[in-house]
């Protein structure tokens, strides 16, 4: 039998004013926003002013209220609302990817010590339901794969460079303008958003909880106008992707990297804001998701999904980490890469198992070959700016 949900929102920005606006077109779900919180008291809000509080514990401390949502951007703040929501045995959904992942361990002892279910499909690709499909459809499949496109303002950047043929700067610009990108946009650009999503993905694709800071992230900041046109007469695009593949059995590969991908590629046509996830498996073979992973409808999709679970009293089994099929996190596996900087003089190419390309100009040097993983690591070219590296495939 469903339950009526009386909701207890943090935040009305984006997200949270899209998720207000669904739920008055959402007849027949048995859910409706009792109070919301905000930190502004002097910003205009578009409704009664009869649903704000701006003190959180209003909330928390409402026996009536019986969900929180929380679509804030602190994600400390959001972590004391969160953590202090189950305490008091209040489901909970949350969009906040970086609290999720530097959290999950700790959020997984809370649910099973008070019974609190929280939810979070809209903190990964927002209008893809790829938690809930690991959840259920993917429990007993064994998964060899599960990678894509996880971060729409970084897709949108790299689309506007290569449709365009402008430069990063220019499509960063584009991108915050069209509010696709905050002012600091740093924690999409350098892969850190695609990371905190990949974090969540492998809890529930294989069971393995990993600190975010255990596995490595490069962004597009260090993509130009060279590596774009090397692309280009590849016949391919460059699109940031969140790696994970299963090695041996029970060790699992997971990074997030630009990559370079050709027209054979399911992602290839997936630009803009658009998310586009591929699993492959060991019986369902691939399976392709695609759909926008940016904006306020999306994202509230997500989150109203989520409400609309709970009103059956839905929650995460987290059914791989019960198998214990006892996976690890592994950096020992090659790839090839592309790796551009000014001057080849300063790369040291004995870290190469192989090279199968080279180049040198003025402008720019570039080589192409094999590395190991945890090579790559040791090398420092990952903290390096000037140095450009694009995944070309796994060896």
């Amino acid at each position: 039998m469903r339950k009526n949900i009386k909701i207890g929102l943090f935040g009305f920005g984006c997200v949270g004013k899209g998720l207000y606006d669904v739920l008055l077109q959402t007849s027949g779900l048995r859910a409706e926003i009792v109070k919301i919180c905000c930190k502004d008291k002097s910003k205009k809000r578009p409704i009664d002013l009869k649903y704000f509080t701006f003190d959180k514990d209003e909330i928390l401390n409402n026996p009536e209220i019986n969900v929180i949502v929380e679509l804030i951007d602190d994600a400390d703040a959001a972590k004391e609302i969160v953590f202090s929501a189950l305490k008091k045995k209040k489901a909970v959904v949350t969009a906040n990817k970086k609290m999720v992942a530097e959290n999950l361990s700790e959020l997984l002892i809370l649910q099973n010590k008070y019974k609190s279910p929280i939810l979070y499909e809209g903190a990964v690709c927002a209008s893809i339901p790829i938690i809930r499909n690991l959840e259920e459809y993917y429990d007993n499949d064994l998964l060899k794969s599960i990678k894509g496109i996880v971060n729409g303002t970084t897709n949108y950047i790299l689309t506007k460079m290569f449709k365009e043929k402008i430069s990063f700067e220019s499509a960063l610009n584009s991108a915050q303008d069209n509010g696709f990108a905050e002012s600091d946009p740093s924690l999409d650009i350098e892969g850190l958003d695609a990371k905190y999503k990949l974090n969540i993905i492998l809890a529930h694709a294989y069971g393995l909880l990993i600190e975010p800071k255990d596995f490595i992230n490069i962004g597009i900041s260090r993509i130009n106008s060279f590596d774009s046109n090397y692309a280009n007469e590849k016949g391919c695009k460059i699109k940031l992707i969140a790696h994970s593949y299963k090695i041996d059995n029970n060790k699992i590969a997971s990074f997030v990297m630009p990559q370079f991908i050709d027209k054979e590629n399911e992602l290839y046509g997936v630009d803009n804001v658009f998310n586009g996830i591929i699993t492959e498996s060991s019986f369902a073979d691939k399976n392709v998701f695609i759909g926008k992973g940016a904006g306020a409808f999306p994202t509230a999709s997500a989150v109203l999904s989520d409400i609309s679970a709970l009103t059956y009293n839905y929650k995460y089994e987290y059914k791989k980490l019960i198998q214990n099929l006892s996976c690890t996190s592994t950096d020992n596996f090659d790839i090839e890469i592309y790796l551009r900087i000014k001057n080849s003089k300063y790369i040291d190419f004995k870290y190469f198992q192989n090279i199968t390309e080279k180049y040198e100009s003025n402008d720019a040097s570039y080589v192409v070959g094999t590395i190991n993983f945890n090579t790559l690591k040791n090398t420092g070219w990952f903290e390096n700016p000037d140095y450009s590296i694009v995944l070309k495939g796994l060896k």
